[in-house]
């Protein structure tokens, strides 16, 4: 069992670099209750400014906060937070959050995850090699997740301060992320390294994870891995298929997220320096 173990811990320490372990200290917020969270600012923009630090968040599950995350939560003046999961995620793993921080719900794309059906299929659909690659170019539930988020990135008063998650923090999560970083002026393979950093972060719980996987579902190794697994190039597919679909991912967040030139600039302006 040891041994077993020990090879899950082998194969996620090398998809790790150094450049992500470094990063963990200035970006990671420690949570006893929650993995995965941290700070989406400090990021470089291509005109030559940053993205700010303390503002926007992003994390796994965030249902075993403890009181003494819940205190941190307020240190850091979080006021909203999006949940993109669905409605059985959420009855199965409600999150704790403090009173006066406002939940913004945003399940497109999630509202079956979690029934029996999906989880009757979900041995199916683990064993397709192509479960990945159709979540992250299925752009058809992006616009109801993610508009929303844009309109409220721009039409938050006060205290901006916010954080989103899914379960995992990974593939949800990420793409976020990912819209929200291009939409401020960082470049791709910066986004991409945001987005990898996630084997970092979750790398205790992906060993975990991956095990019970195999067991639970009847799945071999390589399977659980990739499910697991927050590969670059599951990003860049939802970048390709933008571009393919969009001309350009500044035509997208233009035509589907409703950001024309002058809320780019509004963004830009709350949420770089």
């Amino acid at each position: 069992m040891k041994k077993y173990i020990l090879s899950f811990v082998i194969i996620f320490i090398s998809q790790i670099s150094f450049s992500q372990i470094k990063d963990s200290a200035t970006r990671e917020i420690k949570m006893q209750g929650a993995v995965n969270f941290r700070d989406v600012g400090g990021y470089q923009t291509k005109n030559g400014k940053q993205v700010k630090k303390g503002i926007i968040y992003r994390a796994a599950a965030l249902n075993n906060l403890t009181p003494s995350d819940l205190q941190k939560i307020d240190e850091l003046e979080i006021r909203y937070y999006f949940d993109f999961r669905g409605p059985f995620e959420v009855a199965t793993a409600p999150d704790k959050m403090t009173s006066n921080v406002i939940r913004i719900s945003l399940p497109s794309g999630s509202e079956n995850i979690g029934d029996s059906n999906y989880q009757k299929n979900l041995q199916n659909m683990l064993k397709s090699d192509s479960f990945m690659s159709h979540f992250y170019t299925d752009l058809s539930p992006f616009k109801l997740r993610y508009q929303p988020m844009f309109d409220s990135l721009l039409n938050f008063k006060g205290h901006r301060n916010l954080v989103f998650h899914c379960t995992a923090g990974k593939d949800r999560t990420g793409i976020a992320a990912a819209l929200i970083l291009y939409a401020l002026g960082v470049d791709k393979e910066t986004i991409y390294d945001d987005y990898e950093a996630t084997n970092y972060y979750r790398r205790n719980e992906n060993i975990k994870a991956a095990y019970g996987m195999q067991l639970m579902y009847k799945v071999d190794k390589q399977t659980a891995n990739s499910m697991l697994d927050a590969n670059r190039n599951y990003i860049k597919s939802t970048f390709n298929q933008i571009e393919k679909d969009f001309g350009t991912i500044e035509n997208y967040l233009s035509k589907v997220m409703g950001l024309d030139g002058k809320k780019i600039v509004l963004l830009r302006k709350y949420y770089t320096k």
